[in-house]
Formats: structure tokens, C-alpha cells, sequence
């Protein structure tokens, strides 16, 4: 099936998924992950309606992102080294994988030049896999509190990585668990800091996730098969 065919049957996905636990599909975002992707399947994407991407390399995404248009929305979603991050200035929308305060900082630092705040989620790494990126669920309240210090950053919600079941069913308490992480947060009423965005769920588990509360889904290759490597 083609670009446009794919993303059709996904977004049918996402409605039903929302509508099956009584919440407003348009509360849910498709995050069409173009990492290893080829410039002209993002431009499929976009002539088929999709104008939100996540990439996870920053030089892959500098390089995407000069042959698109202006109007094509980025999410960076990989995991994020500091010194990449002056890249990235100004040129992404939301950054989903913030996991330590020396990132945090650094985001700070480098928006500031620029004037402008930047949108983070806080990366929580539930399983504690250790080949998993994510700060601690024990920490996170720390790290919340001190990125809200941070004057050119905003924290608009948490991420997770599950490991990989074949059985979405499995992922389930991962996800409910994100989700209470971010109640917690919530009800701490942190100045400068909001749990609206949920960022959870991939192509294999997300109709599981968004049924969990997910805002936000990253789905790669049910949109675009199976990746593409140059």
C-alpha cells in the first residue's frame, strides 16, 4: 500500500482506539517517525495531509529538513546528545527525549540565544532497561522541579520507551504507568510545568496506548514500511 493508503488506515486506527474508551480522536496526534527515511516519502506524507514528523538523528534531520517546507512540523524523538542540541535551535517543535539536567540545561542555553522557549517532554524509563534511555520514575520529580527553573524551557508532558512485546497487551502497564507518573506530577502544581502531552505508543502497540491516554504516537513503519537505510 502506498504512503497516503498507510496513513489513512492509521488514522482510522487512532479513531477507533480513542472512541473505544470515550475520548476525542483529535486529542491524539500522529507523530510520523521519518528517521532513515528518504526525503521524498516525508513529501508523501505531507501531500497525503501528515505535516508532524519525528526524527532521531540530528544530522539526518538537518539534512531532511532543508528539502522540505517551512510548514512541516519537527519532533525530535531520539535520544539527544548535548553538544547536538545548538543544531537543533529553533528548528524543532517538541523535543520528546529530555532524560538528564545537564540536557536540560543545555536546551535552555541554546533557546536562549534565540529568544524563544522551548517545548520538552521528560523521558521516564519505566522498565529500567539499561538499553533504554529515560531518567529513573524515583528521580523524575527531581529533574522536573529543576528543569522548571530553567527560564527558556517548558516541560508540557512525559515519554516512555516499553520494551518490545510481540503481544501489545503486555506493554499495557508500562503505559498506565506513564500515566499515573504524570497525575503525580500534576497534582505537585510545579510552576511552569504541564502534563498535556503524553508521548507513548508505536506502530505496534498503539491503539494500547492511546486507549491508556496517550497524546502523542510515534508510528514509523506502518506508514512508511520498513526503514529505509541510504
Amino acid at each position: 500500500m502506498s504512503v497516503a493508503g498507510n496513513l489513512k488506515q492509521i488514522e482510522e486506527r487512532i479513531r477507533t482506539a480513542a472512541q473505544r474508551v470515550g475520548r476525542n480522536p483529535d486529542s491524539v496526534r500522529l507523530v510520523a517517525v521519518s528517521k532513515t527515511q528518504p526525503a521524498e516519502a516525508v513529501k508523501a506524507a505531507l501531500e497525503a495531509g501528515q505535516q508532524l514528523f519525528g526524527e532521531n538523528y540530528v544530522q539526518e534531520f538537518l539534512e531532511k529538513a532543508q528539502q522540505l517546507p517551512e510548514c512541516v512540523e519537527w519532533h525530535f524523538i531520539g535520544s539527544l546528545q548535548s553538544n547536538k542540541v545548538k543544531y537543533l535551535a529553533g528548528l524543532t517543535t517538541l523535543i520528546h527525549s529530555v532524560d538528564r539536567l545537564s540536557l536540560a540545561r543545555e536546551i535552555d542555553r541554546q533557546w536562549e540565544k534565540i529568544g524563544r522557549p522551548c517545548d520538552i517532554l521528560l523521558q521516564v524509563n519505566i522498565s529500567g532497561e539499561e538499553t533504554k534511555s529515560g531518567t529513573t520514575s524515583e528521580n523524575l520529580l527531581q529533574l522536573a522541579r529543576e528543569a522548571s527553573l530553567l527560564t527558556h524551557l517548558r516541560v508540557r508532558g512525559l515519554m516512555t520507551l516499553p520494551p518490545f512485546f510481540d503481544e501489545p497487551e503486555r506493554v499495557r502497564p508500562y503505559f498506565r504507568e506513564l500515566k499515573r507518573l504524570a497525575e503525580v506530577l500534576a497534582a505537585e502544581q510545579i510552576p511552569g510545568i504541564t502534563m498535556e502531552e503524553l508521548s507513548m505508543g508505536m506502530s505496534g502497540d498503539f491503539e494500547v496506548a492511546i486507549e491508556e491516554g496517550a497524546t502523542l504516537v510515534r508510528v514509523g513503519s506502518a506508514i512508511f514500511g520498513e526503514r529505509y537505510y541510504h
